[in-house]
């Protein structure tokens, strides 16, 4: 299904959150709504979702109009940022979700397994939904939202409050999740490797405004403005970008000079500090360390740099 903002603006009083001329979302594809908090990613959801109304403009699913009816409620599946569940077990949370659907019994319970196995949570569907940890709550609640096969499907932050572990574990497995149970999908993160590693495509928002949209590999080789590159990572020097982990010691295309501050055992590679002006560089050191008080040349490739 394809998502399309025309005109849209959501405001608080006096304040704009959201200030959307144009996007369109692809069918099929996955879009990393990337952006600080306080940017307009929720409610740039909640109004897909219909459970805000906009204060202009519209949302369309396949060119209708977003409403609070059913039509709209049974295009959307929704797992919000805090995993929120009824009283009784995961399993009869899934469940009421598919009933309300009004799917049969036989059709809920296959999904029910297939989505909780796909998740990693068979073992808890008998579980008191209240008694289990922040990350098993996050997976049930995944799990809630992707047994519903809706032809969108909106994640608020699916990371959230989860350690390293279970993180990184979820972040390899969420891609063939949403293979095999979406469609449409939308995925808010503010944490860059997210959005790289999940998304399709990617949308930038800042200050509630779209900064860029495009598939991922484009939006950040070409990032649009001095602003997007710094939020993206790259070492933003005068009207100069360079590229996250593209700097290293020695000469190369594009050089700067900066006095070492410091050297830092990463545990795979030696990383070298310092200013270059009022700028904080960060550069792998290859070859000879430097010392610290040394005036050292480090450099980029001429790909890795921006010129704006």
């Amino acid at each position: 299904m394809e998502v399309t903002a025309r005109g849209l603006e959501f405001r608080r009083g006096r304040h704009t959150v959201l200030a959307l001329p144009d996007l369109s979302l692809a069918n099929g594809r996955v879009t990393a709504i990337l952006g600080p908090n306080g940017s307009g990613k929720t409610t740039l959801l909640r109004l897909i979702a219909a459970l805000e109304r906009p204060s202009a403009g519209e949302v369309l699913l396949d060119g209708r109009p977003a409403r609070p009816t059913r039509e709209t409620r049974e295009s959307i599946a929704y797992a919000f940022q805090q995993a929120a569940f009824l009283t009784g077990s995961v399993r009869a949370n899934m469940d009421l979700a598919l009933r309300l659907r009004g799917l049969s019994a036989p059709e809920r319970a296959a999904r029910i397994e297939q989505a909780a196995a796909a998740c990693g949570i068979a073992h808890l569907l008998d579980r008191d939904a209240h008694r289990i940890s922040g990350g098993e709550a996050q997976r049930a609640n995944l799990a809630r939202a992707l047994c519903l096969r809706a032809p969108v499907t909106l994640l608020d932050e699916p990371m959230h409050g989860l350690d390293r572990g279970t993180r990184e574990a979820l972040l390899a497995e969420l891609p063939g999740m949403l293979r095999t149970f979406a469609t449409t999908t939308l995925l808010v993160t503010h944490e860059r490797d997210e959005a790289m590693r999940l998304g399709d495509d990617l949308a930038v928002l800042m200050g509630g405004r779209l900064r860029a949209h495009g598939a991922k590999g484009a939006v950040f080789r070409s990032p649009p403005d001095i602003e997007v590159a710094a939020f993206l990572g790259y070492t933003v020097i005068g009207t100069t970008a360079i590229r996250p982990g593209a700097l290293r010691t020695g000469a190369g295309d594009f050089e700067l000079r900066l006095r070492v501050e410091g050297i830092s055992d990463a545990g795979t590679h030696f990383e070298a500090w310092g200013h270059a002006g009022e700028t904080l560089v960060r550069a792998i050191a290859a070859g000879e360390l430097p010392a610290v008080g040394d005036e050292a040349v480090v450099s980029a490739e001429r790909s890795a740099v921006v010129q704006f």
